[in-house]
């Protein structure tokens, strides 16, 4: 939102200058600063009326997360109402600082006056045209990366559900209590899955102690299956459990961990998953003691980012989750991966520390 400020107050420094240099190329000299004070009064108070609404009456206004735009008819209304609201109350700001009103111009000068308004409004209408396509644009990208999301799933989830069913099967006369345990880990898992895929797709977020509980539930499917070649660990301080943080944003990079790291080893492995804040910055780590990651993964992660960047291989978990966090969060959010010296990768998520506004 305060980007969009910026935009509107550098396009007013434009429309100031253009509009003094107008005022003397006709014969009608006027300081810079009072040309200056309207362009930003009527810039300001319409983006006040037009934008920062939609954020603040995102409810009222039925506006879906994550950028708010909401649908034709609340947003041409809001429009048509900001617009001129914002458009009187920045003249009234101007002439206040001039010292005279324009609208005194309307029986001087009904033709300039009415190529002022004209003017103006046109600016105006153009600016939030383009706020708001741009919101669709941005809106429409991360509809195709939560189909991403979704794909992914179905692709992730079949291949894990169908090792622990076989596992399952082999316990059950073997070993009782190790196959009731899979069998309540794999029911919660289950549960917390179908639910998140019932939600609206605008619905991107959810609570990070969400993200961990059922991240702890596959891990602990993983381990049972695994059996002593695995060991995980969960570290998620009860003070960072509300932040928000995309659905299905960790779990990608722990079945990465587990099928490239832990699984071509013998003897196994280790897997960390850690949750701390740094000032406004959120920081999820996930540290593997696996084999490692392997030079063309990791080439393959860091490629630029495209739209269409979700490729297959065996890096595309990796670069789907960094797609969504540019998506969602764009050069507030990124992910760092580095080999570890004694062996193993750790890929670092930094975000937005937030939480849910009531």
């Amino acid at each position: 939102m305060l980007q969009r400020l910026l935009i509107v107050w550098g396009v007013a420094l434009l429309i100031g200058l253009a509009t003094w240099n107008g005022n003397v190329a006709k014969g009608h000299p006027s300081a810079i600063d009072v040309s200056m004070v309207y362009a930003y009064a009527i810039s300001t108070f319409i983006w006040l009326l037009t934008d920062v609404p939609r954020f603040a009456f995102k409810r009222l206004l039925h506006s879906p997360a994550p950028y708010y735009w909401p649908p034709a008819l609340p947003a041409t209304l809001m429009l048509l109402v900001g617009i001129p609201l914002g458009y009187v109350l920045g003249t009234l700001v101007g002439d206040a600082y001039a010292g005279w009103s324009t609208w005194e111009l309307w029986y001087l000068n009904r033709n300039r006056f009415l190529g002022l308004m004209v003017s103006a409004l046109a600016i105006s209408v153009a600016f939030v045209a383009y706020f708001q396509q741009r919101g669709k644009a941005e809106s429409l990208a991360n509809e195709v990366t939560q189909a991403q999301l979704m794909l992914l799933q179905s692709q992730l989830e079949p291949h894990m559900l169908f090792n622990t069913l076989a596992h399952l099967r082999a316990l059950i006369g073997q070993d009782t209590a190790r196959a009731h345990a899979m069998l309540d880990h794999l029911n919660d898992y289950l549960r917390t899955t179908l639910q998140a895929t019932r939600l609206p797709m605008h619905q991107a977020l959810h609570a990070l102690g969400d993200e961990f509980s059922r991240l702890g539930d596959y891990l602990s499917l993983m381990a049972i299956r695994m059996g002593p070649r695995m060991a995980f660990e969960l570290d998620l301080p009860p003070a960072l459990a509300t932040a928000s943080v995309p659905r299905f944003i960790l779990q990608p990079l722990v079945e990465n961990a587990i099928r490239h790291g832990l699984e071509p080893q013998v003897s196994g492995g280790r897997i960390e998953v850690q949750a701390r804040a740094e000032g406004a910055q959120l920081l999820l780590t996930v540290r593997d003691n696996g084999s490692g990651i392997s030079e063309l993964a990791l080439a393959d992660a860091a490629r630029p980012l495209h739209t269409d960047s979700a490729q297959a291989g065996s890096s595309w978990g990796l670069s789907h989750v960094r797609q969504r966090l540019h998506t969602l969060y764009g050069p507030r959010a990124g992910m760092h991966i580095s080999p570890l010296t004694t062996g193993g990768t750790c890929v670092v998520l930094t975000l937005p520390f937030t939480t849910p506004t009531a």
